[in-house]
């Protein structure tokens, strides 16, 4: 994408752009639609650190762990600049992840996901999804103690 559409897409084709490349586990083109300077909150995993390193880290972890990744948006809410998508992540674990050794278990979490977009970019990212959930998913007997690596 050249930099002319990223400044001319609306928020929602930001963020529909966006959760298509990572549907296709394209990191590198789904961070070419994010600032640099993004603000990303990861409720679960209590990140709360700005710069697209991140982000990429989240979305290259999901990729890693579970190549065979399935992203299915159910709905997306546009508020002006401000764009939450509700979407399921869904896939096998190949790898460890979230603290999680590879128990090689199906997983389906329903995530919801708040993007601010400036100038055409995202400047901001607020993941939320059942941390609890995704440990009952992946067979984690004990989530209560689990180091988040």
């Amino acid at each position: 994408m050249t930099s002319e559409v990223l400044t001319t897409a609306t928020p929602t084709q930001t963020v529909q752009a966006f959760l298509d490349a990572f549907a296709r586990h394209d990191v590198d083109a789904a961070m070419a639609l994010v600032d640099s300077h993004v603000s990303v909150t990861v409720h679960p995993f209590g990140l709360r650190e700005g710069g697209a390193e991140a982000l990429r880290t989240v979305l290259a972890d999901l990729v890693r762990a579970f190549p065979d990744l399935v992203i299915s948006v159910s709905r997306v809410i546009t508020t002006g600049d401000v764009v939450t998508a509700l979407f399921k992540a869904e896939g096998s674990q190949a790898a460890d992840y979230a603290g999680a050794i590879n128990q090689e278990k199906h997983l389906d979490i329903d995530q919801a996901w708040r993007f601010v977009i400036s100038d055409g970019l995202i400047a901001g990212v607020d993941a939320y999804w059942c941390q609890a959930q995704l440990y009952r998913r992946l067979a984690v007997k004990r989530y209560d103690e689990i180091a988040i690596v």
